[in-house]
């Protein structure tokens, strides 16, 4: 019992071995030759007691430089946002925290109003017709408007603007190669999507042109540009948005997007290092029932009272598999739920509050590093993100930045060759403009 934190006992184990008939722990491994046993001791720390393990990890977890003790200026997709206290409070509650599938409705009607609330909620952003009950996360939903749009349209060539998050457009090739679905991407000028490039790749074996708004780099996108392009030949006009920014942006489908899709992170769901998120995904009523995963409707039961039910789902459990629109089984319940918390929480003005404040911090940002002589290379109107050339390796000035007390922003040179020592900077409505200030002090530092 030294070193055991799930109690087992001699006697324990003495009745395990019992009851499979067995007389020791080595007689259950006999069918493995002897040859092939690993006979010495394992080279890894000896077993500590559970007092002993529990400080050592305190240490371990001591070490880490994280949100609450560094101004954080890393977003590349994952932001740092305030987070209403209430979010935690109302997630942890156990109906909804281990909650399944809510496919009884009659005993599942807090769940399934929630994620009504959350398609209500997202199609008022986007000014779209129908939204679905979540997806896994921004990646997935974006692959899955482009199968739709290739199963819809029935051909098989998907434009993807280059200025998209690079880890997207990655799912996006993963999901089109099992569908036989060429992906091309379209180069990005002065920091934007090239529309001459775009218009020069639309043909009729298009299906749809992908696009994302505010695109990776932080720039809004000529969105109302776009969409006479993406609609020739009767393609489809997809877009990819932060849902914080619709907060003060016009919404995509004020531009006739078919799809928006994206991830819901920036209300309510911690950067825990890169996931799990929530993706959301809206379309306009043409498409509702080609929307993959599920959908919460409202009805009335038999008594005239208002009631939630899942309804319209179209994958291969509910239909012949020919006709499932996807694979998609489920949705991400909990992080939706944290989603429309922290939207009600905020509601429409605070919203629309939280999102000027990043556009007012990051132009405030962006016009400092002007201001200290550093090279900003793109002139588009910006969201919470910019981007910066430095005069050294990213990775040297982030180190330097880390014994500062901050985490810098991201390195563009890792994903985009041609942007090797530019920085994607990201603020949020939580930095301070003496954080902001620090920031551009120390980063004309190191440029000197």
């Amino acid at each position: 019992m030294k070193h055991r934190y799930l109690p087992m006992t001699e006697q324990d184990k003495q009745e395990m071995l019992q009851a499979i008939g067995v007389e020791s722990v080595n007689e259950l491994f006999q069918d493995i030759p002897e040859s092939v046993r690993f006979q010495g001791e394992y080279n890894i720390k000896k077993a500590k007691s559970e007092t002993e393990l529990l400080k050592e990890l305190t240490q371990l977890a001591a070490k880490n430089k994280d949100l609450r003790s560094h101004a954080s200026f890393l977003g590349a997709g994952v932001y740092d946002h305030y987070m209403p206290i209430i979010v935690d409070h109302v997630i942890s509650r156990s109906e909804f925290y281990t909650a399944y599938t809510p496919y009884q409705p009659e005993i599942s009607q807090g769940e399934l109003q929630a994620i009504f609330e959350f398609q209500t909620m997202i199609c008022e952003l986007t000014g779209m017709d129908v939204a679905n009950s979540s997806m896994y996360d921004g990646g997935t939903a974006l692959a899955e408007a482009a199968m739709l749009a290739a199963g819809q349209t029935k051909k098989k060539k998907i434009l993807i603007s280059k200025a998209v998050n690079p880890e997207t457009r990655d799912v996006v090739r993963t999901y089109a190669k099992g569908q036989y679905i060429e992906v091309v991407e379209v180069p990005v000028k002065n920091g934007v999507t090239d529309l001459v490039a775009l218009q020069e790749e639309m043909n009729e074996d298009v299906a749809a042109v992908l696009v994302q708004y505010p695109n990776f780099f932080g720039n809004i996108e000529p969105l109302q540009d776009i969409e006479p392009i993406a609609h020739t030949g009767k393609s489809m006009f997809v877009v990819s948005s932060n849902p914080l920014a619709l907060g003060a942006l016009t919404p995509p489908g004020a531009f006739g997007a078919d799809i928006v899709a994206g991830d819901a992170q920036p209300f309510g769901i911690p950067t825990a290092f890169g996931g799990p998120h929530c993706g959301y995904f809206a379309v306009t009523n043409k498409l509702l029932r080609k929307v993959p995963g599920r959908l919460v409707g409202q009805t009335t039961d038999e008594n005239g009272k208002r009631g939630f039910v899942l309804t319209l789902q179209a994958r291969e459990q509910h239909i012949r598999r020919d006709k499932a629109t996807s694979n998609i089984c489920s949705n991400q319940a909990l992080n939706a739920l944290a989603a429309s918390v922290a939207m009600t929480a905020l509601g429409k003005q605070g919203v629309k509050e939280m999102a000027i404040q990043n556009i007012q911090k990051a132009n405030y940002a962006k016009k400092a590093c002007r201001n200290a002589g550093l090279e900003v290379p793109f002139e588009q109107p910006i969201f919470n993100e910019f981007v910066v050339k430095l005069e050294k390796p990213i990775y040297k000035v982030n180190k330097q930045l880390l014994e500062k007390g901050i985490i810098g922003g991201f390195d563009l040179g890792k994903v985009y060759p041609e942007l090797e020592n530019h920085m994607l900077i990201a603020v949020t409505e939580l930095r301070t403009k003496e954080e902001i200030d620090t920031l551009v002090k120390e980063l004309g530092d190191d440029n000197e």
